[in-house]
């Protein structure tokens, strides 16, 4: 399926790139990634724009139109009436202008990642064929205040270098190619959380031999990551 961030015509590419951050929204919501007006999305528009979700809205009943157009300084480019982006875009902003080849950027809640980053703990262990290929460890960015640049400031280490970080207390952001893929990279932190947690309560954590990383590792460039 194409990808709207691929599509040449900017009206049309804008017109289903709103589409696709409302589905995105539905899809966090409906999985307990987010609750209420929790998280939020965004994708890159052009290389001086950004669609984002807006502030106060759950994302589970986004529409297209409540979207906001900012610039990469954070500044409203359009937007309707009553509607702003959140002042956790910064997170966003950091990731378009730090990486631009990144064309999507997702915040969450997921709670098997929450708990993890509320502990303080990164996932770094090597467990699953799919996780090391598709992703790797998945650090910790040290703690900071809400809608303040420390938290853009405390994922500076991981940018080009990873797609997702846990933001220690706070929750979870990644980032990908296109929003989708930072929709799925989300999915997968919180699949590798989930499944850290479950095989601790079984006493069966343990992770791949070395050499097994190593050739998962090398196989990333083959399945495009």
């Amino acid at each position: 399926m194409t990808q709207p961030h691929s599509i040449a015509d900017p009206v049309e590419r804008e017109r289903l790139l709103r589409l696709q951050i409302c589905d995105i929204g539905r899809n966090l919501f409906n999985k307990d990634f987010i609750a209420a007006n929790d998280g939020n999305i965004s994708a890159r528009l052009s290389e001086t724009e950004i669609l984002a979700s807006p502030t106060g809205v759950s994302k589970g009943y986004l529409e297209p139109h409540m979207l906001v157009k900012v610039n990469l300084d954070g500044e409203i480019v359009e937007a309707a009436d009553g509607y702003r982006p959140s002042t956790e875009v910064k997170m966003h902003l950091r990731v378009y202008r730090e990486c631009p080849d990144m064309n999507g950027v997702v915040h969450a809640h997921p709670p098997y990642a929450t708990a993890f980053a509320i502990k303080g703990e990164a996932l770094d262990k090597m467990m699953m064929p799919e996780s090391v290929i598709a992703m790797g460890d998945i650090p910790l960015a040290v703690y900071g205040t809400p809608s303040t640049e420390e938290i853009p400031d405390s994922i500076m280490p991981f940018l080009g270098k990873k797609t997702a970080v846990l933001l220690e207390s706070h929750g979870a952001l990644t980032w990908g190619k296109s929003v989708m893929d930072a929709y799925m990279n989300m999915e997968r932190l919180e699949y590798t959380a989930k499944l850290t947690f479950l095989t601790r309560m079984i006493d069966g954590e343990r992770e791949l031999p070395q050499h097994r990383i190593d050739e998962l590792v090398g196989l990333r460039a083959f399945y495009g990551f």
